[in-house]
């Protein structure tokens, strides 16, 4: 009976900060949409996509941040689910003293290697090139403060006060509106007020996360710790983790730059676009995640094995769920979304938007996997066997594009590398914990399948009988009655 309490109190807390995260998530999709429009509208492709392919050489550099992200909500979370207090202090400190030395090897990095690149490699009209060095200094920037806010983001996410996101989020959003205004009004180089702009934003951000922390958490306060033991586990920890989170870097940012030696900044700009659509969609399956993922890592620190588990089947096909009905209305009739909410249309972006959904609902699937996986600690053979496989993806796509394949086939080459990853991570699943794949497959993807097939089939006759967005009001109220009946389904499947 208390470990069934526990279970369920613990998945009333999730369910209270996935709304509380979707609630954030909501705000900053609307927001989203709004400002990407109007900045496309107001820098117009070339510009724009002067701007992502620039910022997007900074955000190559945030594998380091991300490795140590998570490492950071690992051990956090980890330490809170054996109850050790002085080992959560111990964390932060030494977290924090990591993500100083990080930061000036980011910046060495960035000022080196990265001004290097965007100089003499990146297709930039020459007329473009200054205001390309002044938003590349601006990301630089904006890019530092994020990384020092990532320990205190690790914190909230361990607390599960997953409301202090939507809080902070209400402010962000406001500014991101305020930036766009901003835009349209001060007469200066459009893309490099801009770049200045959002530096701003980024600096208010982690500012307000900052304050909060030291105020609510008492192991947020640093003070300078030595502890070899612990500084060598958390860069072992981070080291596998780096290679995972550089794969995703290469996956997408590499690839962008592919596509803009290949095709240029236009085609940069539809897929800017797409990652905008993907990310606005994605986000709401991400915040069930976060929600859930201190938990998974919480039971297995208890060693509430049975709990654990039952976590990452649900978590996977909910995860999957949250995003899928999103994407089924979007995917069909991704040319009338698009053309509503675009002025101008770049080229390849309905197709380039349409395969990154389909590939991110592919990978969506995997996500709690991952985070059991980082629970263990023992990530060495995870981290280069699936690291190893995605990191396919960029040679195959430059073999694909050098051959004269069209610029979309890097988005067929990246769905087919997630799928074949996201077989292999069950298998290493089944090695490093007592996860059953046949388990897996009952509670979690077979019910996916179904959902899957029974939702889309009345849609999509129905998308081929009217015309292009006459039928979308009435396409989605179907669509969302298949949901209501299929989620049965699913429930009925995890009980049987």
């Amino acid at each position: 009976m208390p470990e069934n309490s526990t279970y369920k109190s613990n998945t009333k807390r999730i369910a209270k900060n996935t709304l509380m995260l979707y609630f954030r998530q909501i705000l900053i999709m609307l927001v989203s949409l709004y400002t990407v429009r109007v900045v496309l509208s107001v820098l117009g492709a070339t510009d724009y996509g002067i701007y992502n392919v620039v910022a997007g050489v900074v955000t190559m550099f945030s594998f380091l941040s991300g490795a140590m992200a998570t490492a950071s909500q690992r051990f956090f979370s980890f330490a809170m689910g054996k109850g050790d207090s002085a080992g959560l202090k111990k964390t932060f400190s030494v977290t924090l003293s990591i993500y100083v030395v990080l930061i000036i090897a980011i910046f060495i990095l960035a000022e080196t290697v990265g001004l290097w690149f965007v100089s003499y490699h990146l297709v930039i009209p020459p007329e473009r090139m200054t205001a390309a060095f002044w938003i590349y200094q601006a990301a630089v920037v904006s890019f530092m403060f994020t990384l020092i806010t990532t320990p205190y983001m690790a914190a909230i996410i361990a607390h599960e006060n997953m409301n202090v996101y939507a809080y902070v989020s209400i402010v962000e959003a406001v500014l991101k509106l305020a930036v766009v205004f901003a835009l349209m009004i001060i007469p200066q180089d459009k893309l490099i007020v801009y770049g200045a702009l959002m530096l701003f934003v980024a600096m208010v951000n982690t500012t307000l996360y900052r304050l909060y922390c030291r105020k609510h958490y008492e192991e947020c306060k640093f003070k300078l710790v030595w502890d070899k033991g612990m500084f060598k586990e958390i860069f072992s920890y981070s080291g596998w983790n780096l290679f995972g989170a550089s794969v995703g870097i290469f996956k997408n940012q590499l690839v962008n730059i592919l596509l803009n030696q290949f095709y240029g900044p236009v085609v940069n700009a539809a897929r800017a676009v797409s990652l905008q659509v993907s990310n606005a969609v994605t986000s709401f399956s991400q915040s069930f995640c976060s929600a859930m993922n201190p938990q998974i890592v919480k039971t297995y620190a208890a060693e509430n094995k049975k709990d654990c588990m039952d976590l990452v089947f649900k978590g996977s096909k909910f995860t999957f769920y949250l995003l899928f009905i999103f994407a089924l209305p979007l995917i069909l009739e991704m040319h009338y979304v698009l053309s509503l909410w675009l002025k101008n249309l770049p080229d390849f972006v309905v197709l380039f938007t349409i395969l990154t959904l389909v590939d991110v609902l592919v990978d969506s699937m995997s996500r709690t996997i991952i985070m059991l996986a980082q629970a263990t600690g023992k990530i060495k053979l995870y981290q280069s066997v699936v690291g190893g496989i995605l990191l396919l993806n960029l040679p195959v796509s430059y073999i694909a594009l050098k051959l004269g394949a069209e610029a979309y086939c890097v988005l067929i080459i990246a769905i087919a590398m997630t799928l074949i990853s996201s077989i292999v991570r069950v298998f290493i699943l089944r090695r490093l914990t007592e996860f059953s794949i046949l388990d897996f497959i009952k509670k979690a993807i077979i019910p996916i399948i179904l959902v899957t097939l029974f939702a889309s089939i009345l849609p999509y006759f129905a998308r081929e009988h009217f015309d292009e967005g006459f039928f979308t009001p009435l396409h989605n109220v179907f669509n969302q009655r298949d949901f209501d009946k299929l989620f049965c389904i699913a429930f009925w499947c995890d009980k049987t």
